[in-house]
């Protein structure tokens, strides 16, 4: 061990007991050194190494402070124990595509209820009528035509957006990246829920960012007391959450939660990057409002995309901000320069007919005949002790086990009968979750299903014995 790893051990060790205190200031780099006497980079590269893993925190022209300690419930995830999530994450969405295996750990719904024939049909009537310059044209922000028919399906909601708000993107995931990396700098703090969509979990290791996971409950919501908490504790940069039929848990925050959300957020000045790809897959008599409808500052950056809704594979997504667009713009250029002209030109086609809202219609009607028969399985298969949340809207299960089974191992097991599943360990960089697993409830209820779910029951019961 270097001698630059040993003083951080060293502060390390005493901060675990008691000795510096949550907001205590460190001894300067100068004092350290002289202390420890070692060389004043020798110190550097330990606080460095300690602010990467979050036990301390720099502020300009003033110091080192001990970071503010988890409490209430909240946990601190730092970049280094992200690493083999990923690559448990890249196993179980590889796994997936098999067509040999039964996907109810796949993040996507049967492309069966896409209606890739009318979509095709836009994209080869504009495919004719595209011109050179149509390139240059639908470069960052995007397609104009596309942008004003999205403002216009926001402005349907009551939400004012104009065209020159959104910005066209390669599919949720960059939205969602360029939104983040928008707003911070390596080594910021940022919320999240937890359990957590894992992408915000790789964005935030790409980034070099730290992040606070806040706890949220199924059928609730992230908890907004602890929240208030963090944001006074911590030095948050951003909050990246999931206000409409969350992945994994699928609940929806009520309109009066998420207005407190923005208001809380607007008063500590954090940015609230929304992450709403799910938004037009809810159940019930009216559309839920995505939180971006009470916000008033620029706090929120929300966005969205077709890929859970229309078509996977067209890569569209878009952000719409109020504040922030010109950067995002400029960081898209930087990366992956622009979107798919012809895809671009080719939805906006599609979203100027009625075939949008009529399809939207009859895949919400079908999500919600496959979750009712996936809920009715799983309750005839799973021990009695097995709880299954199943809120209204998106396509999701989540199902909690007793505290001692390993949906870790339950999801090999499983991959040994071709059948996947999302083990709750992929929603957090902790255990916390090991004894959950999400369960995709959009593909086709049939024999195969049926008898996929009897064989879960049974390696459940074995696991639970």
């Amino acid at each position: 061990m270097s001698k630059f790893q040993q003083i951080a051990q060293q502060l390390q060790q005493q901060i675990n007991a008691g000795i510096w205190q949550s907001g205590d200031k460190l001894p300067s780099l100068r004092h350290q050194a002289e202390q420890q006497q070692v060389s004043l980079m020798t110190v550097m590269n330990a606080y460095a190494l300690l602010e990467s893993q979050g036990w301390i925190i720099s502020r300009p022209q003033s110091g080192y402070y001990v970071a503010p300690q988890v409490s209430d419930g909240a946990a601190a995830v730092v970049q280094s124990e992200q690493t083999e999530t990923n690559r448990f994450v890249f196993d179980v969405l590889q796994a997936s595509r098999d067509p040999q295996v039964v996907p109810f750990g796949s993040a996507f719904p049967d492309p069966d209820l896409f209606p890739l024939q009318q979509l095709m049909r836009s994209l080869t009537s504009v495919s004719r009528r595209l011109s050179a310059g149509d390139a240059v044209d639908n470069l960052p922000p995007g397609n104009v035509d596309l942008r004003k028919v999205l403002a216009r399906r926001y402005t349907r909601q009551g939400i004012i957006v104009s065209p020159d708000d959104i910005v066209i993107t390669n599919g949720a995931m960059d939205a969602l990246n360029l939104s983040l990396q928008a707003v911070t700098e390596p080594g910021d703090w940022v919320i999240i829920e937890s359990p957590a969509f894992y992408g915000a979990l790789q964005a935030i290791e790409r980034l070099r960012l730290k992040a606070l996971a806040i706890p949220a409950l199924p059928g609730e919501g992230i908890d907004l007391q602890k929240l208030q908490q963090a944001l006074k504790r911590w030095p948050i940069k951003a909050c990246w959450l999931m206000t409409n039929c969350q992945n994994p848990l699928g609940y929806t925050l009520t309109a009066e939660r998420k207005q407190q959300l923005v208001r809380l957020l607007e008063q500590n000045q954090v940015a609230l990057i929304e992450d709403d790809v799910y938004t037009n897959l809810w159940q019930g008599e009216q559309a839920p409002l995505p939180a971006l409808a009470w916000d008033r500052q620029g706090t929120v950056l929300h966005c969205g995309s077709f890929s859970k809704d229309l078509a996977a594979g067209f890569r569209i997504g878009w952000v719409v901000s109020r504040g922030h667009g010109i950067r995002i713009q400029q960081l898209q250029l930087m990366s992956t320069l622009s979107v798919s002209t012809p895809i671009q030109l080719a939805l906006a086609d599609f979203l100027q007919s009625q075939h949008y809202d009529l399809h939207l219609k009859r895949l919400r009607r079908q999500l919600a005949q496959r979750k009712k028969l996936a809920v009715e399985a799983l309750k005839r298969a799973l021990p009695a002790q097995a709880k299954i949340y199943a809120d209204n809207g998106g396509y999701f299960l989540w199902v909690e086990l007793p505290p001692a089974t390993d949906c870790t191992l339950l999801y090999h097991q499983a991959m040994a009968e071709h059948i996947s599943i999302a083990p709750g360990e992929l929603f957090s960089a902790t255990q916390q979750y090991r004894h959950c697993f999400r369960f995709n409830a959009a593909w086709p209820w049939d024999n195969r299903a049926e008898l996929a779910v009897e064989v879960l029951g049974r390696l459940i019961a074995r696991l639970c014995q």
